[in-house]
C-alpha cells in the first residue's frame, strides 16, 4: 500500500459522488438527540446505516443500551485481525442538534443535502456525520488497497448522545473498558484553525467541573435591614473563585497548571495563527497566562 494510491482511491470516491451519496443518506436521518420524539431515529442511524456499512468492512457491531436512564444508544464495532497486532480505536457520534427547520433560508434545510459553490449544507455535515463518514471511507480505501487486510485491529465507538452532553458515556466506558483496549485513539470531532486549514490535534485540554456552595444560615434576611452585618455568601464565593484564577484569567494554583511548554511544541505553534477570520472575535491580549502567545495559550496551556 502506498499513501498516494489510497489518496487517489479516495479522490475517485469523492469526485465520483460516492461520498455525497453516503453522507446524504446519513443527513436524511433525523437523529436529533435533544428531543425525545426523535429517539427512534437514533437507533435507525445505527442499525440501518452504520452497522451495515461497517459490516461490509468486516466489523462485528453491537448496539448497547445506555446505562443511564433516558440515555441514548451506543454502538461498538470491532474488526479483529490478530491478537499480536496493534489496535486503533476511533470515535464518532451519529446524533445532531435540533433541525430548527424554520430558521433555514429558502432552498436549503437541515435534512436534505444541498450544495452551493464549495459549501455543503445539511445537519451533521460538519458535526459529526461528515467526519466519521470520512474515517470509515479511509478505512475502506486502506482495506481495498491492502487486499483486505489492514495489519491492525480496529474498535469503533459511535454514540448518539454527544449533542445532549453524552449522558452515560463515562459509565459505559468504565463498565466495558475491556472492549476499548487500544494502542492509539483517533477521533475527528473538534475544531480546526480555519475552514481552509485542516488541523491535526495530538491531544486536547480536559475539563474539570465542580460545584461550590456555601450555606451560612437558615432562611433569607433582607439586605435593607441586615446588609453589612451578615456575611454574604455570594461575596465569599467570588473571593474563593479569585484564589483559583485572577482578574485577568491567570491560573493561580500550580496544581492546575500544565508542564512547561517544550521547545518543539513552541516551534510547531509558531507556524500557526489563531483568529483573524471574518467571524472570529477580537482576542484580548492581556487575558490568560502572561508571556505566552495566543497559540500557546489555547493549544499548550
Amino acid at each position: 500500500m502506498t499513501r498516494e494510491a489510497v489518496i487517489e482511491r479516495l479522490e475517485q470516491y469523492f469526485d465520483g459522488g460516492g461520498f455525497w451519496d453516503d453522507l446524504s443518506r446519513r443527513v436524511a436521518i433525523k437523529s436529533c438527540s435533544q428531543d425525545a420524539p426523535f429517539r427512534p431515529e437514533l437507533y435507525r442511524y445505527l442499525t440501518d446505516e452504520i452497522t451495515p456499512t461497517l459490516g461490509d468492512l468486516g466489523f462485528e457491531s453491537e448496539i448497547f443500551e445506555n446505562p443511564v436512564d433516558g440515555g441514548q444508544p451506543i454502538l461498538v464495532a470491532r474488526r479483529h485481525e490478530g491478537d499480536d497486532l496493534p489496535t486503533m480505536m476511533t470515535y464518532g457520534h451519529g446524533d445532531v442538534v435540533r433541525g430548527y427547520d424554520e430558521q433555514w433560508r429558502d432552498g436549503i434545510g437541515p435534512w436534505e443535502m444541498k450544495k452551493e459553490g464549495d459549501r455543503w449544507y445539511g445537519r451533521g455535515t460538519a458535526d459529526n456525520k461528515g467526519q466519521h463518514s470520512i474515517n470509515i471511507a479511509a478505512l475502506k480505501a486502506c482495506l481495498e488497497d491492502r487486499g483486505g487486510k489492514l495489519g491492525y485491529n480496529v474498535v469503533a465507538l459511535i454514540e448518539t448522545g454527544e449533542e445532549a452532553g453524552s449522558p452515560g458515556l463515562r459509565e459505559f466506558c468504565r463498565q466495558h473498558k475491556d472492549l476499548f483496549k487500544a494502542d492509539v485513539f483517533i477521533a475527528s470531532d473538534g475544531p480546526r484553525l480555519r475552514a481552509d486549514r485542516p488541523t491535526l490535534f495530538f491531544g486536547s485540554r480536559g475539563v474539570f467541573n465542580f460545584t461550590m456552595s456555601l450555606n451560612l444560615r437558615d432562611g433569607g434576611h433582607h439586605s435593607g435591614n441586615w446588609g453589612g452585618l451578615l456575611a454574604n455568601p455570594g461575596i465569599k464565593l467570588a473571593h474563593a473563585i479569585s484564589t483559583i484564577v485572577d482578574a485577568k484569567g491567570k491560573i493561580l494554583l500550580d496544581e492546575l497548571k500544565p508542564d512547561p511548554i517544550s521547545n518543539s511544541v513552541r516551534e510547531a505553534l509558531s507556524k500557526l495563527t489563531v483568529g483573524g477570520g471574518e467571524t472570529d472575535p477580537e482576542i484580548d491580549p492581556d487575558w490568560g497566562e502572561p508571556g505566552l502567545t495566543a497559540e500557546e495559550k489555547v493549544f499548550a496551556w
